[in-house]
């Protein structure tokens, strides 16, 4: 099936249905931004670090697989200048809908996160890339894209989810037990019983993939990025997630092209 087809469907019914992820930020949290008072996520909960975003004045950024009107109007409100490239039409909508009401400037791209050709090489200062990378089959195109497209000196800021929780069957964790029945690398196309996955594709669930933590960081170091910080974070208590009552399952990273490479 198009992976990638199904998934910009899939995000566009999420907005549809009010996702907490396709929820724009208020006008309050735009002043607020503008006045340099503001947090952005990579993650579920844990904000990215002050000292992780540079001076946003002018900052070429591009928020990558991060429409949904949350980080991208914040930081342009902060004063960078934003590109906004995501697979889902309605998820861009959401940020152009905070563009309008609150006057700022956004570019809104559609596409695949993996395939940038359209922007050119070097021509970001920075790349704000929150969890989504779990949406599509391969990651190390993304890491190589995020690569060319960002000037040397420039700076990935990246989440994404740890494989150990593909390790879990998905039908016993919705219900709240915890039972190993994966392999990592995951995919929901080859590791879900035909019956529930047809269930996700008929209800219009996004299909995810549980890249190796060798993917995710081997592949940024693979791409030719330094890395110079992390974190972990997990789901926050009232979601009743089982598995974050134990471990942290997400994680962030801060990378940096070289100057020299």
């Amino acid at each position: 099936m198009d992976v990638r087809d199904h998934n910009r469907k899939a995000w566009d019914q999420c907005v549809a249905e009010g996702n907490r992820w396709t929820l724009p930020v208020s006008r309050e949290e735009v002043d607020r931004a503008r006045q340099g008072d503001f947090e952005i996520l990579l993650t579920p909960t844990r904000p990215v670090p002050a000292d992780w975003l540079p001076d946003l004045k002018g900052m070429r950024t591009l928020c990558l697989a991060a429409a949904g009107g949350q980080q991208a109007p914040l930081l342009a409100a902060a004063g960078a200048l934003v590109t906004v490239f995501d697979n889902s039409p309605g998820q861009l909508a959401q940020d152009r809908l905070v563009a309008e009401r609150d006057g700022l400037s956004l570019k809104l791209v559609e596409g695949d996160m993996a395939d940038l050709s359209e922007l050119g090489d070097g021509s970001f200062d920075l790349i704000v890339h929150p969890c989504a990378n779990a949406f599509v089959p391969e990651v190390q195109p993304v890491w190589n894209e995020c690569f060319r497209v960002l000037r040397p000196g420039g700076e990935l800021l990246a989440g994404f989810t740890n494989p150990l929780r593909y390790l879990f069957d998905l039908e016993r964790m919705e219900q709240g037990e915890l039972e190993v029945r994966n392999a990592i690398p995951y995919s929901d196309l080859q590791h879900l019983s035909a019956a529930f996955l047809q269930k996700m594709i008929d209800a219009g669930e996004a299909l995810e993939f549980g890249h190796s933590l060798e993917d995710q960081i081997g592949g940024q170091l693979q791409a030719g990025f330094v890395l110079s910080g992390m974190y972990e974070d997990r789901y926050p208590e009232q979601d009743e997630d089982p598995l974050s009552r134990f471990v942290d399952t997400f994680i962030a990273t801060r990378a940096v092209k070289p100057e020299r490479h």
